[in-house]
């Protein structure tokens, strides 16, 4: 029987694709225009099933190591970038490299070499086995000390305690870092960072927008891989905030239990899931509720563009 009570669907704003997936993807894309299938990619290009199976249809192979790749074949680094180790195996065998690392993850690499230089140990901030934290780990000749919470503080065992800096994994908004920062700060006055300006915009906005969305939603939707960090967030950001909330690959894994009783459904998409999905959502729940009312939440209008690497820069994007 079709629901008739009034049923609202409320989108967030913004949601899914930041430019650094956005710019990921299309590195990728132009590339199999320029060089033709296959391209090698190491690792996800970005952390969305739906986006690698595209990309898999239209020739590209995804492979966990370098050893994979054949001699003289296309390859392109994933957006979460990757260690020192693995790029200087990949010049050693003279690989056409294109390098699809969010400029955002490059500025940290760089940070955190730039206070190695300086002779501080470096405290890195995220999530362990992530790959963008194990890139970042890569990058410092010394290797970091990895605090995931503010409680791991409490255990670090470090060189000097006035010879030390932060840097933390993009993906994790401010206020994820705030108490990590100050219990580091508490307990090592010296240390140095560079705080907000290493959160990624994109993650905090996504963030702030979910808190709007629990205001005006008794269930929130989002669209994003167990796999993604950002995505992960969303959902328990959701949940702490009161209302109901489930991280999903697409409509299929919605079950129609949740909805019960239900009158407002918020959608949002992790910085990985494309567009579509959240349409089909959309379509999901209007098959439901044929008179639903779906509505953009107010929000932040991103315009961020990150510039291509010079290899794809000149081509008309792929079709």
């Amino acid at each position: 029987m079709v629901d008739r009570l009034p049923f609202r669907i409320i989108l967030a704003q913004p949601r899914g694709f930041c430019a650094g997936v956005e710019r990921a993807i299309e590195i990728v894309e132009r590339a199999l225009v320029k060089f033709g299938a296959p391209v090698y990619v190491r690792h996800e290009i970005v952390h969305n099933k739906h986006v690698v199976e595209d990309l898999k249809a239209k020739g590209v192979i995804f492979v966990g190591e370098l050893t994979e790749v054949p001699d003289g074949a296309i390859t392109v680094f994933s957006a979460h970038g990757v260690s020192q180790k693995v790029e200087s195996e990949a010049r050693l065998r003279d690989l056409p490299l294109i390098d699809a690392t969010c400029p955002l993850v490059t500025k940290v690499h760089k940070e955190a070499q730039r206070y190695e230089t300086e002779g501080r140990e470096i405290i890195l901030i995220g999530h362990a086995g992530h790959p963008e934290v194990e890139g970042t780990s890569g990058r410092v000749k010394d290797g970091v000390r990895l605090v995931q919470t503010a409680e791991d503080v409490a255990n670090l065992n470090v060189r000097d305690e006035g010879k030390l800096a932060y840097v933390t994994q993009t993906t994790l908004s401010v206020d994820d870092t705030r108490d990590i920062i100050a219990a580091l700060k508490k307990r090592f006055p010296a240390i140095v960072g560079p705080g907000e300006r290493d959160i990624c915009y994109a993650t905090q906005n996504r963030q702030n927008a979910v808190r709007e969305l629990a205001k005006q939603t008794d269930l929130i939707l989002v669209l994003g891989s167990q796999k993604s960090s950002n995505s992960n967030r969303l959902r328990d950001l959701g949940l702490q905030e009161g209302v109901q909330a489930y991280l999903i690959n697409d409509a299929s894994e919605i079950d129609e239990a949740w909805l019960s009783g239900k009158r407002s459904v918020g959608i949002t998409a992790g910085a990985s899931a494309p567009e579509k999905l959240v349409q089909e959502v959309v379509h999901y729940l209007k098959r439901l509720h044929p008179a639903a009312e779906t509505l953009p939440l107010e929000g932040i209008q991103e315009n961020v563009k990150f510039k291509l690497p010079e290899q794809v820069a000149n081509l008309p994007p792929a079709a």
